[in-house]
């Protein structure tokens, strides 16, 4: 079983889960979930930007599975900030995936009328299209910028995290208020560098483990929430075999040192927001 973690709403969440992330070929897409599902995997991570809610449906409504036991994620893209839009565009996540509601429903970026798209999200939870609702790419500047706004605080901010980039500063703000944090490339985007640490390569002798294995271990006992993404079968099963063992303090601390304090994407970074509004068209099959 897949640990789980109580967001500040009450709802329960598995701490590990499957993304979709760059998996634009449907079909591809759909064989790559029903393999996440098959091998115990209950939180989907998905995205309107990602052009595949439609594949994630199909394999959820194949897979015999309930409702109720499975947790699907999907995101607002940041040309629908607008109330009306964002409303708009919560249906039609719904539509595409096949369901009556989501589970978790994200900002996926912090850029223009933020407010907007937030009480749209607040409406459509408290309609019961969304149960829990929380943001991403929020770095602390961003994030004491709009979230004293909105009427209700984020369950969940998902961030670029790996043991190179260990988001320290932002950890401390959202403890403050129970936000957990939740980990996009927790694999460092398949950095090499990373991989070959001396520690981690230590660590997966030691446990008989692979170096991924090592790298979403640790941030399981850090408290993040992990979706590793693969298309391969292999992979998907042995991203989830890291429940039975456990790294020691002294570990853990080693690990915490190869923080660099930096990652690959800068969401305050000048420019990002015009740059990021037409990285993709949500529309383009409508």
């Amino acid at each position: 079983m897949v640990p789980t973690t109580k967001l500040n709403n009450g709802v329960v969440m598995p701490q590990l889960g499957f993304g979709v992330f760059q998996v634009p070929d449907l079909n591809e897409c759909e064989a790559a979930v029903t393999a996440a599902l098959k091998a115990g995997y209950r939180l989907i991570d998905t995205a309107t930007a990602y052009q595949n809610e439609t594949a994630v449906g199909r394999a959820i409504q194949k897979s015999g599975l309930r409702r109720d036991e499975l947790f699907v994620t999907s995101k607002l893209w940041v040309s629908e900030f607008t109330y009306e839009r964002a409303k708009q565009g919560i249906d039609a996540s719904l539509q595409r995936l096949g369901v009556d509601y989501l589970d978790l429903y994200l900002l996926h970026q912090p850029y223009g009328d933020v407010p907007g798209a937030w009480q749209a999200m607040e409406a459509a939870q408290k309609a019961g299209k969304l149960k829990s609702i929380g943001v991403s790419n929020m770095t602390p500047t961003l994030w004491q910028k709009f979230v004293p706004q909105f009427e209700t605080i984020p369950a969940v901010n998902q961030v670029e995290f790996n043991p190179y980039f260990q988001q320290q500063p932002l950890r401390q703000l959202l403890a403050a208020q129970d936000v957990k944090l939740e980990a996009w490339a927790p694999l460092g985007q398949g950095n090499q560098a990373l991989f070959k640490e001396p520690i981690i390569q230590q660590l997966a002798i030691k446990y008989h483990k692979d170096a991924g294995q090592i790298i979403l271990r640790f941030e399981h006992q850090e408290g993040v929430i992990v979706f590793p993404k693969s298309v391969h079968s292999a992979r998907i099963k042995s991203n989830r075999d890291i429940f039975d063992f456990e790294l020691t303090s002294t570990e853990m601390a080693q690990l915490r040192a190869l923080d660099t304090g930096k990652g690959h994407h800068d969401p305050d970074a000048p420019g990002v927001s015009e740059q990021l509004l037409h990285a993709f068209d949500v529309h383009a099959d409508d």
